[in-house]
């Protein structure tokens, strides 16, 4: 007997006006995973996209950290952040106006609440580079709330976001 889908799709926020941010709340917690897929340009300067997690409302304490690799075809980096607040999963990646950033982010484990929460990003862009992020959330709360948010400028029209739930096996 074949499975069923493995990815339902929760909620899609597509733009049809610039957004400074998106935010996915009132989050199941009937699902093990959460993945959630944007694709995403911005107007104007470069800007570092960064997220944030919560149960109610997003955590903007100094309760995350990361470590990051970046390259772009000629150059490595990589890095590490304690105690700050937020997750930024783009360091060579970021988007801008001529072509749009994908970034597909994975919430391990999200509604557990005897554990941290992880979450895996890759983000490339075609033209500047790609990054593979790890974040913690040291909270041991149940996610029910996702922001995705650029740190300087918008998101432009038409950058599409959406959330899926990976249904138990």
């Amino acid at each position: 007997m074949a499975a069923g889908a493995t990815y339902e799709p929760i909620a899609t926020n597509t733009l049809v006006a610039t957004s400074s941010g998106v935010t996915f709340s009132s989050i199941s917690g009937s699902y093990t995973d959460l993945v959630l897929v944007s694709q995403n340009y911005m107007n104007g300067s470069q800007a570092n996209l960064r997220i944030q997690v919560g149960n109610g409302s997003v955590d903007t304490a100094t309760n995350y950290s990361e470590t990051y690799l970046s390259g772009n075809g000629t150059t490595a980096s990589s890095g590490r952040d304690s105690n700050v607040s937020h997750i930024f999963f783009t360091n060579t990646s970021y988007p801008q106006t001529t072509t749009f950033n994908m970034s597909i982010h994975n919430f391990q484990n999200y509604a557990n609440t005897t554990t941290y929460k992880t979450i895996l990003s890759r983000s490339n862009n075609a033209d500047i580079g790609t990054d593979a992020v790890v974040g913690l959330w040291r909270s041991t709360s149940a996610i029910n709330t996702i922001k995705i948010f650029p740190s300087n400028n918008l998101f432009e029209i038409g950058s599409i976001f959406t959330l899926y739930g990976i249904a138990a096996a």
